[in-house]
């Protein structure tokens, strides 16, 4: 186990996919994880932008690909991760170095919360150079997990509770990333790369793939070109994945209405609130139907921005 995760004593919590609403989706996967372990929190379900009181999973992306990346790449995962994060998407990839590390800061860097699926026992950390990662990610309010117990040693098959067979258990661990994801997203693979195998998941799955379209002759570009010739939709920019997954509201005629949109969904969910008359933090809290901290995060960047004023004892209103 990590040293550093020992030290700050975090709870390795377990439970079955169908215990949590963001794992629920699992269950119609082929091969549903019995168990699940991991640290951190899992994301929870949002109030649904136009509803009062119907809440939903939160809208999902996987980010995968090449552990040795161009530049191209890593500017284009972490674009995607960026924007997907900064609108309100949760987004998924593995840990791994390259193009999943590159997803998985993106998502912080914008305040985001992202979700890393470890190949490895929960309190295995892989690679080790990514504690740090691991713990930003669950001091963002996401969560690392696995399927593999903590104490699972490395053996020639996976023996549950025992034995875990590190290349087996990588592939395997790909279905969950995208079976928790509502797109899969893969910027650069080679020919080989693991990342088809997460494709391949994912088509079987029913999830949409998109792949970024390369220069045939660039050895990164060819796992993709392969998919999108095979029939995955080629990725241009993030509106490619922004609009699937949170399709454009009809433009609002008034000028008041158009206020009610924030930077985030939930910026836009707190705006909406405060629209609707209400005042009181604890009352924007429980009808936006967020966090305490992300309440708190999201208040304080929409005060800076000049969309709300602070009255005092916890009071809000719209400028």
């Amino acid at each position: 186990m990590s040293t550093l995760f020992s030290q700050k004593t975090l709870k390795n919590n377990e439970i079955r996919p169908q215990e949590a609403d963001f794992t629920e989706v699992l269950e119609t996967i082929a091969v549903t994880p019995k168990r699940l372990y991991f640290y951190g929190k899992m994301p929870e379900n949002r109030l649904k932008l136009g509803t009062k009181g119907t809440y939903e999973r939160p809208k999902s992306l996987a980010i995968v690909g090449t552990r040795r990346p161009t530049k191209y790449g890593e500017e284009i995962a972490y674009k995607l991760a960026f924007e997907a994060a900064k609108r309100g998407a949760v987004v998924v990839s593995g840990l791994a170095y390259g193009i999943d590390s590159v997803a998985h800061r993106g998502a912080l860097d914008a305040g985001g919360v992202t979700v890393a699926v470890l190949g490895t026992p929960i309190d295995e950390i892989y690679p080790r150079t990514h504690v740090g990662l691991a713990e930003r990610i669950i001091e963002m309010g996401g969560c690392v997990m696995s399927e593999v117990p903590a104490g699972t040693e490395t053996g020639e098959e996976y023996v549950p509770g025992r034995k875990y067979y590190q290349k087996t258990c990588f592939l395997e661990r790909n279905r969950i990333i995208s079976g928790l994801a509502d797109i899969v997203v893969i910027p650069e693979a080679a020919e080989r790369s693991g990342s088809l195998n997460t494709a391949a998941h994912a088509l079987e799955q029913g999830r949409e793939v998109f792949a970024v379209p390369g220069d045939i002759g660039r050895p990164l570009s060819r796992g993709c070109n392969r998919l999108i010739r095979q029939g995955a939709t080629p990725y241009l920019e993030p509106e490619d994945i922004l609009n699937l997954l949170f399709p454009p509201q009809r433009r609002r005629k008034s000028a008041q209405a158009e206020l009610l949109f924030g930077d985030t969904e939930i910026e836009t969910s707190l705006l909406r609130v405060l629209a609707a008359g209400v005042r009181d933090g604890e009352e924007i809290l429980l009808r936006g139907g967020v966090s305490t901290r992300d309440f708190n995060q999201a208040m304080t960047m929409l005060e800076i921005k000049g969309r709300v004023k602070a009255l005092g004892a916890n009071q809000w209103m719209l400028i």
